[in-house]
């Protein structure tokens, strides 16, 4: 039997009414930081630590929170436009990119965002010359979209790219829920360990040097699958054509509640820079 999603039952408006979503609004401040740390979590995922006064106040509400990253110049200066200026030069708005805050310290004044190192782009380029010292701006996230975890499930399904926001999830979920993780990597090498208070299942799929971005692949891991059957909150982030063919299939095969089921464009094949909500 396939994985069912959603129960046959109507949810009360009492229980609707939690599932809610919430909307928080943030104030955008463009904030200088500089790398604490540098730490290779696999062969193609590295964990960046920085650290800056700029910090204070950072506010991260929701799990696929994104901030814009601001890179240096080719000499190295990050130049940053003063408080109440136009914005942002054309050639650093070309370059941004969006990046899940991994976890924030505010004590420490320390955010990590975890790199998926493939592609060359200017995220990447930085990130695999990235050192002690070095700067980088932050800006964001400008909302933040804030998921209860009053489901029976979580359903959370992604690449490598998606994986910080389905770390940050997994650390929110309380005891006595499911969780179910779908993941592809490119091999058994680029796994992470990841813990929940929740009742676990971690899938990962391996593309073993294909491209990345199929959905066949995420589509017949999910056939396969055992799970409980419950209403689920179902997540999904990888590339844009693969996310809108996973969410399609969510609640045509798998009896997905539409308005449970979030997909997103975390990258789009041949384009740079994407990351968009997919729509019913």
């Amino acid at each position: 039997m396939p994985l069912q999603l959603s129960l046959p039952t109507s949810p009360s408006p009492e229980l609707l009414a939690a599932r809610a979503p919430e909307r928080a609004r943030h104030e955008i401040k463009l904030r200088r930081t500089t790398v604490e740390s540098v730490e290779q979590l696999t062969p193609h995922m590295l964990r960046i630590r920085l650290q800056g006064a700029d910090l204070a106040g950072f506010s991260s509400l929701g799990f696929d929170d994104h901030v814009k990253l601001l890179f240096p110049d080719a000499n190295g200066a990050l130049q940053l436009p003063p408080p109440g200026s136009e914005g942002l030069p054309p050639a650093m708005r070309e370059a941004m990119r969006d990046y899940t805050p991994h976890s924030y310290d505010a004590q420490a004044q320390t955010l990590a965002i975890d790199f998926a190192v493939h592609e060359a782009g200017p995220a990447t380029a930085w990130a695999l010359q990235a050192a002690s010292g070095h700067v980088l701006g932050i800006a964001g996230p400008r909302g933040s979209f804030i998921v209860p975890t009053a489901f029976d499930g979580h359903l959370l399904i992604g690449d490598d790219a998606a994986l910080p926001a389905i770390t940050r999830r997994l650390r929110e979920l309380p005891a006595g829920t499911q969780a179910v993780v779908v993941v592809e990597v490119n091999d058994a090498a680029d796994e992470q360990a990841l813990d929940s208070a929740a009742d676990l299942q971690v899938h990962w799929v391996h593309r073993q040097g294909q491209p990345a971005g199929d959905a066949q692949r995420l589509l017949a891991a999910l056939r396969q699958i055992d799970a409980p059957a419950g209403d689920y909150y179902n997540w999904v982030a990888l590339e844009s054509t693969a996310a809108k063919a996973l969410r399609a299939a969510l609640i045509a095969e798998h009896g997905a509640h539409p308005k449970w089921t979030k997909a997103a464009a975390y990258w789009k094949r041949g384009s740079s820079g994407v990351h968009e909500v997919i729509e019913e």
